[in-house]
């Protein structure tokens, strides 16, 4: 039996046993005497009874063990033109400093602490800050909308809200403080403390009663992490594109530890000393988990990167990264790399860095398109692994696992899944499919460690969102199917199948028709109303950097290769050629809001948008 079948097995047939032999990994104060608490479902809890605290195992047990001058974190800033290198002493040394000062300002565990902050290290600290003393962070973009900023202040009733003076972004300033002071006017439930890191590059005065971060850490004492249970909640997470009531995804402590730290090894293959760089945010799961958590939790160097794959200054940017910092693992989203393809499809600037430490690319956030996936492989001769994975499960539903036993590589697929996460296909009524045949993808129950284990505050639409689709299973709202060889490829949102004249059809497939053409450097592809077929698919396309081709030309030749390798059934004719697509600050495009400016339908626009002007040139079509 190969090491991943046999790792599959174990964790599907004797959850306790793989878990708790997987729990040794992390340091515990009460250690775990059962892996799984199963005696309410569907409210599974792992590893109760036992005792830790993440932030001693993120920072203060590698510094014991002799390790304090190893590098811990990095900050890349692009946007300022600098670098700072953090050691674990010295990152736990600010840490412990800042959760002193929160404790003095009355943050104790349990209480909650917005976190609305930039790629700095003051937004790391103070993640693992909270996590020291028990307190439960929730992280939200820094520039979020003040409205959106309130609806989570209210969800959360947070003690204290730490923020910095702003946010920089390529050709702009964001100034935050004004924005918070509009959300906690606002908010029926604003926090008693405001902490703001001031930033040299965007000033400010505070407003009365509001602290400086400087002064609050001048005098601070360190403050010694807090033991907590393992079910007790780390960090709530606020789901992108909510609307009216925000859904808060909450973590746990210890199936959170125990789960990324296996993934490390397993699916990253990065270790204690290595580098690995997570191109995303913190106000993301990618960033929670990949930029702050999993590297720190097994002794690993982490990036924190301040600007973005092209225009700063250039489309060398990741390249210029992994160069001076010698990172072994990159994890980006696909969004990323079509960025980089558009503005450098021959990737010239390349050849002005050594990339040679780079053994895999990793790429999540969105399905990964089969050309954008032959690029990347092509011009980095290396690995370039797609995994599926939600803000809901944390962690990677499905990957191939590069520590445990790299697989072959199938474009279009996130390999098979990980150990814990048994995937199945079943059709509309719950009922199984045959192999190949798509429908929805769904998880049996109970979900491994490191998966949400509920909603802030609502059990009953955890319940609702997740749990009664399908008897069993965790819904996870994506299409797709799994191959002969176990291989799942996801397609879309199940939002995302239309009906053409009675023929289910997946956006994503066509999509995947469409970006092939060497023309195309990304695309959408969503179903409109049509009065006789009930739905018909209308693409978007971006064209790449130098590209010239007449419009009328591209449709043509688009329609052809749908035709060809979809069928004529898919009655796919219309193209647009567009500046940019709508999306989130992750890189998701947003293709229900097209679809109802298409529709003519109310637009709800998504308060994690990256970019509102994308919209508007979208309703002038």
């Amino acid at each position: 039996m190969s090491a991943y079948r046999a790792a599959f097995s174990a964790a599907a047939e004797d959850p306790d046993t793989f878990w708790l032999e997987a729990a040794a990994a992390v340091d515990w104060v009460v250690p775990p005497t059962r892996a799984l608490d199963d005696s309410s479902p569907p409210f599974y809890r792992w590893f109760p009874g036992a005792a830790l605290n993440t932030c001693y195992n993120a920072l203060d047990r590698h510094i014991e063990a002799g390790h304090g001058e190893r590098t811990a974190l990095i900050y890349d800033s692009a946007m300022i033109g600098t670098a700072q290198s953090f050691t674990y002493t010295e990152l736990c040394e600010h840490v412990a400093t800042f959760a002193g000062a929160l404790a003095a300002h009355g943050v104790g565990a349990g209480d909650r602490v917005i976190l609305y902050m930039p790629m700095i290290p003051e937004a790391v600290v103070a993640m693992l800050a909270c996590a020291r003393i028990g307190a439960v962070h929730s992280v939200v973009f820094g520039g979020f909308a003040a409205k959106e900023l309130a609806a989570r202040i209210d969800d959360a009733r947070p003690v204290a809200l730490v923020t910095a003076s702003g946010g920089l972004e390529p050709g702009r300033t964001v100034e935050y403080l004004p924005l918070i002071a509009s959300a906690l006017e606002m908010s029926t439930s604003p926090p008693s403390v405001v902490i703001v890191k001031n930033r040299p590059q965007i000033g400010g005065a505070l407003p009365a009663g509001w602290l400086d971060w400087d002064s609050v850490t001048a005098d601070a004492e360190p403050a010694a992490p807090v033991t907590v249970s393992a079910t007790d909640p780390l960090y709530i997470l606020y789901t992108s594109g909510t609307t009216g009531k925000p859904k808060g995804v909450v973590r746990d402590n210890g199936g959170h530890a125990v789960a990324l730290t296996w993934s490390m090894k397993n699916i990253y293959d990065v270790g204690p000393g290595q580098v690995m760089w997570t191109a995303s945010d913190v106000g993301w799961v990618v960033g929670h988990s990949y930029i702050v958590y999993a590297p720190l939790l097994v002794g690993a160097t982490t990036v924190l990167y301040e600007g973005k794959p092209v225009g700063t200054p250039d489309a060398g940017a990741f390249w210029r990264v992994i160069d001076d910092h010698k990172v072994r693992a990159l994890f980006t989203a696909p969004t990323a790399l079509r960025a980089i393809r558009k503005v450098d499809p021959d990737v010239a600037l390349l050849a002005d860095h050594d990339v040679s430490s780079l053994e895999t690319l990793f790429v999540a956030g969105e399905r990964l398109d089969p050309d954008t996936y032959e690029w990347a492989s092509r011009i980095l001769d290396r690995p370039v692994v797609d995994h599926w994975w939600q803000t809901e499960t944390g962690w990677a539903i499905c990957a191939n696992l590069r520590g445990l036993e790299p697989m072959p590589i199938k474009a279009g697929s996130p390999t098979v899944p990980v150990p814990g996460f048994r995937v199945g296909i079943v059709d509309e009524n719950g009922g199984p499919v045959e192999t190949g045949d798509e429908g929805n993808i769904v998880i049996a129950l109970p979900l491994p460690p490191g998966t949400l284990t509920g909603l802030w505050n609502d059990d009953e639409r955890f319940v609702k969102s997740y749990l009664t689709a399908f008897d069993g299973y965790y819904l996870t709202g994506d299409s797709g199917f799994i191959d002969a060889d176990g291989y799942v490829s996801v397609l879309g949102r199940t939002d995302d199948v239309i009906n053409v004249a009675g023929h289910r059809l997946s956006t994503g497939s066509i999509e995947a028709v469409v970006a092939s053409h060497p023309a195309v450097a990304e695309c959408a592809v969503i179903g409109i109303h049509d009065d006789i077929k009930g739905q018909r698919p209308s693409g978007y396309v971006v064209l790449k950097a130098g590209k010239e081709i007449d419009e009328a030309t591209l449709r043509s030749e688009l329609v052809a290769m749908v035709r060809d390798q979809i069928g004529a059934v898919a009655t796919f004719r219309d193209v647009t050629v567009v500046q940019g697509l709508p999306k989130t600050r992750s890189g998701k495009i947003l293709r229900k809001t097209m679809r109802q400016i298409a529709d003519g339908d109310e637009v709800i626009v998504p308060s994690t948008i990256e970019d509102v002007s994308v919209l508007d040139a979208l309703r002038r079509l």
